[in-house]
């Protein structure tokens, strides 16, 4: 408005410049008239004229003026007329219900596209519905695509209610008591920018980035032992050539570092082709039998979407660190979002020799060394094995002469006879035991922290402990996640244990000569084992059974051990309604509920229900789901057929190949087992279940 005011402000000056003039030339005269009369009458003679003239032109010209400004404005708006349908962007204009009302040239050619008669934007684009619409702000940018070309869309909305914009209100103030006016629709102009091309340049650097990646031979020294020494060239030989083949074959460059290892190079187009097959190189190289006993499996990281070439290298080495922490035969790509995992069918093979346990003994008897004082604790709802692995860390830091806590909160039903024995009549302090914000405030710079029985941060016990504490030790059999302790000095993570007691065993072996483990401490940490194993049937290879017998000479009893275990009544009810309820899912998954009304500790009688249910022929998963304090937790088992690991994965959980778990939050029961249904019937499609 402000600017057509000055417009019309300029010209009425302009039309007036000829009458202010004869105001001068009259002043002229009278001035002429004391110097000369002579003069100052022929002067008048010129003013009258002028005066007429002005007159004339100021009155009769006026109307052909401002026809002509008329006529150029008209002209004016035929050329932002003609520009704006002639713009090289396909532009439209829509009421608020998406209704075409105007639209360019270009656009016009895209209606050409769309078969029969369509005057709705909603209809043509189906990213733009109506709530867009209604919610539009602005100004909103959706991408589509259109006769197979890619847009980004923009929608402006256009308030036809403001008087800049011509409108019904436009041009003044209402009069009193004038109706008020009624409200204008507003418009939304709609612009297409095509991204086709762009996007298309964009894919091609993505395509051309540089993937790094690493290859080991998990079982290496053991697969050649299983083969006749003068064929163990040709083993090798015969694997190489398979790498090598599978990674020309993706216009990659593979260099072999060192006898196990092999580093390769490959463009990112091809990682989706990698996905696609599932990382067949994993059973082709197990394919390889040439009289080996032992098949060979690979573990492969790849790192991709780093800032810089060294960056992607750091990324694999991170997944193949998490592919080996996980129990080898599998990969994991890491980028700078994400980490995917792959493969991991197979039974992770037991090493026979305990160099490693040795290494990992010596260096924590140093660490132990130089602090004054230890907190040990395990995970969330401790079972007998995170109990029994924290007791043989105590005894390790009472024979090296260092103060040790145990950190616990809750005291589950199958923990508690076992708890009940660490007494201060059996010699032990009454301090052994520390709830959680207790052990924070014994903290200090001279403060150990060893975790066992877990490796992801968020289900340890005290969580805040990880953060307080500067030096932390991990020990666990667990197979590792995205989600671990990435703070400790010293990670003891060995998935092909059967428990943490196992470990604590070997450990114990190891970091001194003459340390005397007690009967009620050898009993917790055989318990553990048993447990874990499900008396020796699951996980169990030869270093678990020497670790029994290592325990049982100093004192376990197996007797004992079982008495301590004996069920109450209720709790056997539960698990025996648990396992005749069971529902058979597929075919080949039993999937139940157990009850948790007068049951103490449901997720311990669930755990005990799963691993019932696989002794029904058939089954080759059971999975078995129990609430407690507003929790649905998930105990899975298998045998060899099924990783639950990786299912349980996929509902936030982890755990081991034939024994994992889940928690899941703020669902019902129902929901739950629907969540477990869909990742069973995922895992089914994708060929992970055989």
């Amino acid at each position: 408005m402000r600017g057509k005011k000055n417009v019309k402000g300029q010209l009425g000056m302009y039309m007036q410049w000829p009458l202010l003039l004869a105001v001068l030339v009259i002043l002229m005269n009278v001035v002429i008239g004391f110097i000369d009369t002579g003069a100052a009458i022929a002067m008048c003679g010129f003013t009258v004229v002028y005066l007429a003239l002005s007159v004339f032109l100021y009155v009769f010209s006026r109307k052909k003026l401002l026809a002509g400004m008329v006529e150029f404005s008209a002209d004016y708006a035929w050329i932002q007329k003609k520009l704006l349908a002639d713009l090289d962007v396909p532009y439209v204009v829509t009421d608020q219900s998406g209704r075409l009302l105007w639209m360019n040239d270009l656009f016009k050619e895209l209606m050409k596209e769309v078969k029969g008669k369509n005057s709705s934007l909603t209809a043509m684009f189906p990213e733009v519905t109506k709530e867009v619409l209604q919610e539009l702000g602005e100004k909103t940018s959706l991408h589509t695509e259109f006769g197979g070309r890619m847009y980004r869309m923009e929608l402006k909305l256009v308030p036809m209610d403001e008087p800049e914009l011509g409108g019904k209100n436009a041009g003044g103030s209402r009069k009193e008591g004038a109706e008020e006016p009624t409200e204008t629709p507003d418009l939304i102009a709609v612009y297409l920018f095509d991204e086709t091309d762009l996007l298309w340049y964009q894919k091609q650097i993505t395509d051309q980035k540089m993937v790094a990646g690493l290859i080991y031979l998990d079982n290496y020294d053991e697969a050649l032992e299983s083969v006749e020494e003068v064929r163990r060239s040709l083993l090798m030989a015969l694997i190489e050539r398979r790498i090598n083949k599978y990674i020309t074959g993706l216009n990659g460059v593979v260099k072999k570092m060192e006898k196990d290892k092999y580093f390769f190079v490959i463009k990112q187009q091809y990682v989706a082709e990698l996905r696609e097959q599932r990382f067949a190189i994993l059973e082709e190289v197990k394919a390889v039998n040439i009289g080996n006993e032992m098949a060979v499996t690979l573990s492969i990281g790849l790192g991709m979407n780093g800032e810089t070439y060294g960056q992607n290298y750091e990324f694999a080495r991170m997944a193949i660190d998490m592919a080996l922490g996980r129990g080898g035969d599998q990969a994991v790509i890491k980028s700078a979002e994400k980490i995917e995992y792959f493969g991991g069918k197979s039974q992770q093979q037991e090493k026979t020799t305990r160099v490693k346990a040795r290494v990992k003994a010596h260096a924590l008897r140093e660490l132990i060394g130089t602090k004054e004082k230890l907190l040990i604790m395990g995970h969330r709802l401790g079972d007998i094995d995170s109990f029994g692995a924290a007791v043989g860390i105590y005894r390790i830091a009472a024979a090296l002469d260092r103060k040790a806590h145990i950190v616990i909160n809750d005291i589950t039903s199958s923990v508690r006879p076992m708890y009940e024995r660490f007494t201060p009549a059996a010699g032990y302090p009454e301090d052994l035991f520390l709830r959680s914000e207790q052990a924070v405030e014994k903290v200090d710079a001279n403060t150990l922290l060893v975790v066992v029985d877990v490796n992801r941060p968020s289900i340890t016990e005290a969580p805040q402990l990880l953060k307080a504490v500067k030096t932390i030790v991990v020990l666990d059999h667990h197979r590792q996640g995205s989600e671990i302790i990435d703070n400790a000095v010293l990670s003891y993570v060995e998935p092909y244990a059967s428990s943490a007691c196992e470990m604590v065993a070997e450990v114990v072996q190891y970091i001194a000569d003459d340390i005397k483990i007690r009967p009620q401490e050898a009993d917790a940490m055989y318990a553990g084992i048993v447990i874990d194993t499900n008396y020796f049937n699951n996980q169990t290879g030869v270093r678990t059974f020497e670790a029994a017998a290592y325990l049982r000479r100093c004192g376990a009893d197996v007797t004992r051990v079982r008495k301590l275990f004996r069920e109450e009544m209720a709790s056997y009810q539960a698990r025996a309604q648990a396992v005749s309820q069971a529902e058979v899912f597929e075919g080949s998954f039993a999937i139940s509920e157990c009850p948790a009304e007068g049951i103490e500790s449901p997720t311990i009688v669930a755990a005990q229900a799963a691993n019932e249910l696989l002794g029904i022929r058939g089954i080759k998963g059971s999975v078995v789901l129990s609430e407690y304090n507003g929790v649905i937790y998930l105990s899975a088992r298998s045998i060899d057929e099924v990783n639950v690991q990786v299912m349980m994965e996929k509902l936030g959980g982890g755990g081991h190949r034939s024994i994992a778990g889940a928690q899941l939050k703020g669902v019902t029961m129902e929901e739950a087992k629907e969540q477990l249904k869909a990742v069973i019937r995922e895992m089914i499609a994708s060929g992970d279940v055989r």
